[in-house]
């Protein structure tokens, strides 16, 4: 899936002074899955996949960009456990169903990158 224009505009329009960073993992994001779809909600990028809000990126204040793990709008029942296992401590959980990771600089994301790509993909694997 490729950025979306929408989404490119947006952008455009803030001069973010994390835009590399932001750019980053946008791409990183959509390549987790040819299914994803990126708008704009909540003031910053946001990632559908089948229907359903599951990903979106806080970009205020313009200090960091966070990376909101969750399972769309609407309250859900709470699982028993963390819907996935995070075996290097990155996310910040905030309920079973919800995390959250920042990053900083463009060099954060890339030490990351790998284990940032398998937590998409089981987040979007899950319910």
């Amino acid at each position: 899936m490729s950025k979306s224009k929408e989404v490119n505009a947006f952008l455009d329009n803030l001069a973010h002074p994390l835009r590399t960073e932001i750019d980053y993992l946008r791409e990183l994001i959509l390549s987790a899955h040819a299914q994803l779809e990126e708008n704009v909600k909540w003031n910053g990028p946001n990632f559908v996949y089948e229907g359903e809000d599951r990903i979106t990126m806080r970009i205020h204040p313009p200090k960091q960009v966070q990376l909101i793990f969750h399972r769309g709008a609407k309250v859900k029942k709470q699982p028993e456990t963390r819907l996935i296992e995070d075996t290097n401590n990155l996310l910040e959980w905030r309920g079973n169903d919800r995390a959250i990771i920042g990053f900083k600089t463009i060099e954060d994301i890339k030490k990351q990158q790998n284990s940032l790509q398998a937590i998409i993909v089981q987040w979007l694997a899950v319910n």
